[in-house]
């Protein structure tokens, strides 16, 4: 297996588009409205591959306890030029641990982990049994995740159908709750082949 994800082989320019999205005004934290209802009032949240922080700054804003990680360093950078209240650190997904966040100051346990814009499907070759299991050891014993990416391959990303991915997380200790097509939840699939899952911890 290669130590380097999909993401570390070549990947540019989410940094600067999300920025452009940000600035013109676009709705760029979608994913955040469905992570809200999942969560009790004031609960401790997880971004997990949180990129430049959209989505954890926005469950902040929404009165949630929200943490990022990530491996890219540069997106860190922007996250805290964006968001400067939000606490993140570089962590590899892989490496998620209650030892790893203590270690950062983040809380050991989580009421929700989200796993969002694609994240799953830029992993190493062959890693994803290995971060679904890690993302599951910082869930509270009611935690759950959410999960959302294009099922089909491009763009650097590899080709995840959702019947693979459902069996990796069953072997990470996790048990699909439901699915959808979209953050609004239509119902799936849709056109483009996009997978919106909630798990819980089995």
């Amino acid at each position: 297996m290669s130590n380097l994800s999909r993401w570390e082989q070549g990947h540019h320019g989410y940094g600067a588009r999300f920025a452009q999205l940000l600035k013109d005004g676009v709705d760029i934290t979608g994913e955040a409205r469905l992570a809200d209802v999942l969560l009790p009032r004031s609960g401790t949240v997880l971004d997990a591959g949180c990129g430049m922080g959209r989505i954890a700054a926005a469950l902040e804003a929404a009165g949630h306890d929200a943490y990022g990680v990530d491996l890219d360093a540069e997106l860190l950078a922007q996250a805290g030029r964006t968001y400067p209240a939000l606490p993140v650190a570089q962590v590899r997904l892989e490496d998620v641990s209650p030892d790893s966040l203590a270690a950062q100051e983040f809380p050991s346990s989580y009421d929700l982990i989200v796993c969002v814009g694609n994240v799953l499907t830029f992993l190493a070759e062959d890693s994803e049994r290995a971060v679904l299991a890690a993302l599951r050891t910082v869930v509270t014993p009611e935690g759950r995740l959410l999960v959302g990416f294009h099922q089909d391959g491009g763009s650097g990303r590899r080709s995840y159908p959702a019947a693979e991915f459902i069996a990796d997380a069953e072997a990470g200790g996790w048990r699909l709750e439901s699915r959808y097509a979209t953050y609004d939840l239509r119902p799936e699939p849709g056109d483009d082949e996009f997978f919106v899952g909630i798990l819980r911890a089995a």
